[in-house]
């Protein structure tokens, strides 16, 4: 089952456009192009480097990569859209990174790859949620963590930081 069947396509999937409307994210920080498949408990998403980025321009000079930090925040985006589709007001929240472990890369994402992430769900209640993280090109595993979100009410949350 998913919340956010009106946003879906015809295949199953959500566009980026739909996505911003999921989750608090815009261009230039958005890391999932599209949604492949989402239900309560996985999600498969992908994001499209085309080598146009401007994190490419300086990282590394020479040898373009997608850096590991930018390819968790596409995990943690996919898991974001997971973890909301499971919350009835998940307008009314912000789900945060909380805590990454067991976080490894074992091959770069290269310009012209597509990354495709893969959560599954490990446990989640009111206050966070689990979830196992894989991130691939092609059939290639080329990163994995796994990741402790946290659920907080928006309002709170953004008042009590808010400068």
């Amino acid at each position: 089952m998913s919340r956010f069947n009106e946003l879906k396509n015809a295949d199953g999937g959500i566009n980026a456009d739909n996505i911003k409307k999921i989750i608090p994210y815009d261009e230039h920080f958005l890391f999932i192009d599209r949604v492949i498949s989402l239900t309560s408990s996985s999600i498969v998403a992908e994001k499209d480097v085309t080598g146009k980025e401007d994190f490419l321009k300086g990282h590394f000079v020479g040898f373009p990569i997608m850096p590991g930090a930018l390819t968790i925040e596409g995990m943690g985006q996919a898991g974001t859209l997971l973890v909301r589709n499971n919350i009835p007001n998940h307008q009314e929240k912000d789900v945060l990174a909380y805590k990454m472990k067991e976080v490894k890369f074992m091959a770069p994402i290269l310009p012209g790859d597509t990354a495709r992430f893969e959560l599954d769900l490990i446990a989640q209640d009111e206050r966070g949620a689990i979830l196992n993280g894989k991130a691939f090109v092609k059939d290639t595993l080329v990163a994995e963590a796994l990741l402790m979100l946290a659920i907080v009410n928006r309002a709170e949350f953004r008042a009590k930081f808010a400068r």
